[in-house]
């Protein structure tokens, strides 16, 4: 929340778009939606159809019409809050059109290098027909496009979780991780600054504390120590 005294970032027009991640809908970033609404920025919860297009046309019509939704009402300054696969949606939409070098980008457990679990059941050849086209080029190893995508060139802050250390579940991380998404996988050289949070996958979007940490990188370009 604002301080009393403090500007309020939308009345410095600053906007924050939202995405969400893989087989979500805008409704998951909702809690997140009004927690940034009372911190005092306009908000664009930016929902798209994740199981449908390939990641080069989400980052266009995802990243895309939220930059565009913001401007439309005359906010200049822009920054990003992702969730999952809205992370390489912001990535891939920046290796063609470059963001503004105000722009600051949170990413929350984002697969950056790949994923363990995406290369899992993009081998399995009876889920073809049902798999997400993105699932495939989300799968780690050389093919991946996320390590396709290289460094990142604008500020960018990366919230991983570390709640689980392995699981049983086959083709998921062994090593610290969210539950879906590795520590590891998240990384990306360029990253301006990166904390571990114990906040599993899919719950770290409804976390408090995850919303003022992201917060307050938008607002400082750095993460509360």
């Amino acid at each position: 929340m604002c301080q009393q005294g403090q500007v309020r970032a939308a009345d410095s027009g600053e906007c924050v778009v939202l995405l969400h991640g893989l087989f979500r809908s805008s409704a998951a970033m909702k809690p997140m939606e009004w927690y940034f609404q009372r911190s005092g920025y306009e908000v664009v919860n930016q929902g798209y159809d994740s199981i449908a297009e390939t990641i080069e046309v989400l980052a266009e019509t995802a990243v895309g019409g939220g930059l565009a939704a913001c401007h439309a009402q005359g906010f200049p300054r822009v920054h990003f809050v992702t969730h999952s696969l809205g992370g390489v949606l912001v990535r891939q939409y920046a290796s063609v059109h470059s963001l503004a070098p105000e722009t600051r980008v949170v990413m929350l457990g984002p697969p950056n290098q790949g994923s363990q679990v995406a290369a899992y059941y993009a081998g399995i050849d009876w889920l073809e027909v049902l798999r997400p086209v993105a699932i495939d080029q989300l799968a780690a190893g050389d093919q991946s496009m996320p390590l396709k995508l290289g460094p990142v060139d604008f500020q960018l802050g990366i919230i991983a979780g570390n709640l689980r250390g392995s699981t049983l579940l086959p083709g998921f991380p062994d090593g610290p991780s969210d539950g879906t998404v590795s520590v590891a996988e998240t990384v990306v050289p360029g990253m301006l600054d990166f904390l571990q949070m114990p906040v599993m996958h899919t719950f770290m979007i409804w976390n408090p504390l995850v919303w003022e940490q992201a917060e307050h990188f938008i607002r400082h370009g750095s993460f509360s120590r």
